[in-house]
């Protein structure tokens, strides 16, 4: 099928949250409307504010909404707009539906639906990864089958083994498993995480890698042939496969390393004419010697520590691409500037065994300062769903070395504030300050083996309640007319107000 080509001048952002915000912003830089859907989670979310028009897919859960591409075509449709950026995750990686938006005479902001197939499936793409001489982790080169004897297979790639899913990413559908009789029970648990969130619920199956680094390998792709790498992205930091903090460049990573994991993303790319923003992941052993992983054919959670490192746009540079326009990089260009760090903020309690956490977001109060970037799809005043992913904004920090970009994300994680929910900041903060982490001595399995937060107190609960007493304090002055249509604070003196005054805080 003829990809769908043309100028771009009302876009839908087919996704929530943080991501659907990042795209409407460089969109409305270049002057393109934009185009939100939302659920009924969702009506008053910031990024159906943000947008210039917004449309109703359906109920919360995402099969029904975000996962339901006629209605993102649909909506598509009656608002006018040429072409739909699916941000990360929910459909953003589905060949069907980039197919479903050609044939809608829609432009999919991303590679073509060939190019999905080809390498955006982690089977294929291990398959083609060999063709091509890129060393893969030992595995079984096709999706799971049912009724297979599982305990050969496993046998003949050797405990412990890896279950991943064949589609989607951000560490859904995967599994570590150590012993055989447990490798039955973690496909079927594997299958069923992976379609409820990517629609595809089939794995397969590789061996576990100890102590490894996760690297990947930024690449970029225009519709005449051209391919550049924009640098690798340090991605160690993880709780059950879930990335937490990103750094770029990485310190465990050379020039000459920089130049030959990027020469291999770049060749597997150019294989499959890739098109539009991806990102090849790799793990890194101590001695050098690396092994491809997958490939997201997609924009990254992270992707702007490379932005930052390399004063690119990524956004706008997918949104020309996609209208048919060539790289405006030479890969001369595109070396490492400085350093760039990013702390994943999640509605997750660190204290808990980072259990998700939703409710309502009482306060907010954003960090700012120098080379300090805000990416968030929250506001005070908003909510925290329990129905979708957990991450709700990204706070990065660029310096001039490695230890600035540090010491600047440790301001500014101090600088804010979120009540109302747990989340992630106390775990940040904790790590930046770990020797071993400022040292850039770590691998994906740090966190959950050598990383304790024993010893750490929980934020302190009065300075807590103070805080929120304060806030209500406030809204209620706010809300509260008094005879003459003034908002006044209401006689008498409640338990909130008395706290929040103990505590030297003033509205």
């Amino acid at each position: 099928m003829k990809s769908v080509v043309g100028p771009i001048r009302k876009l839908l952002v087919a996704n929530r949250g943080e991501i659907a915000v990042r795209v409407m912003r460089s969109a409305r830089e270049l002057g393109i409307r934009t185009v939100a859907v939302y659920s009924d989670a969702d009506e008053s979310a910031p990024h159906v504010q943000f947008a210039d028009e917004a449309y109703r897919l359906g109920p919360p859960p995402a099969r029904e909404s975000y996962l339901r591409g006629d209605l993102i075509l649909q909506a598509a449709k009656r608002a006018g707009a040429d072409a739909i950026h699916p941000g990360y995750g929910f459909l953003s990686e589905n060949a069907a539906f980039a197919k479903q938006c050609g044939r809608a005479g829609v432009i999919f902001v991303g590679p073509s639906p060939a190019s999905i197939d080809a390498i955006g499936n982690k089977v294929n793409a291990r398959q083609l990864a060999r063709k091509a001489g890129v060393p893969t982790v030992p595995g079984l080169d096709r999706a799971v089958k049912d009724g297979e004897d599982l305990s050969a297979i496993a046998k003949q790639i050797g405990f412990p083994v890896l279950i991943k899913a064949a589609s989607g990413g951000g560490g859904r559908g995967m599994r570590v498993v150590r012993e055989p009789r447990d490798l039955a029970r973690n496909i079927r648990e594997a299958g069923g995480e992976a379609a409820s969130a990517f629609g595809d619920g089939s794995v397969f199956i590789e061996r576990y890698v100890e102590k490894p680094r996760h690297i990947e390998i930024q690449v970029f792709g225009d519709r005449r042939g051209n391919v550049v790498h924009l640098n690798e992205r340090e991605c160690s930091i993880q709780r059950r496969h879930q990335k937490l903090v990103e750094e770029a460049p990485s310190p465990a990573v050379d020039a000459k390393l920089r130049e030959r994991m990027g020469a291999t993303a770049v060749r597997l790319a150019k294989a499959v004419k890739y098109l539009g923003a991806g990102t090849m992941e790799f793990l890194l052993d101590r001695d050098g010697s690396f092994y491809f992983l997958e490939m997201n054919t997609r924009l990254q959670v992270e992707h702007p520590v490379t932005e930052m490192t390399t004063g690119t746009d990524l956004v706008k540079a997918q949104l020309a691409v996609a209208a048919g326009a060539p790289l405006a990089w030479r890969q001369e260009d595109l070396a490492p500037r400085g350093h760039a760090i990013e702390a994943r903020i999640t509605a997750e309690d660190p204290f808990a065994n980072f259990s998700p956490q939703a409710g309502p977001i009482l306060g907010l109060a954003v960090p700012s300062g120098p080379h300090t970037r805000w990416d968030a799809g929250i506001r005070e005043g908003g909510a925290i769903s329990m129905f979708y992913d957990s991450l709700i904004a990204k706070l990065v920090c660029w310096g001039s070395d490695r230890l600035e970009a540090i010491e600047r994300l440790r301001r500014a994680l101090a600088e804010l504030v979120i009540v109302g929910v747990p989340t992630l900041v106390p775990f940040h903060l904790h790590l930046l300050a770990d020797k071993r982490f400022r040292k850039g001595d770590y691998h994906t399995g740090f966190v959950e083996n050598e990383f304790s937060m024993s010893g750490l107190d929980r934020p302190h609960l009065a300075e807590a309640a103070a805080i929120a007493a304060a806030l209500e304090y406030r809204r209620r002055r706010q809300e509260t007319p008094d005879a003459n249509g003034s908002a006044t604070p209401g006689t008498g003196s409640s338990a909130w107000k008395q706290c929040a005054l103990r505590e030297g805080l003033r509205s």
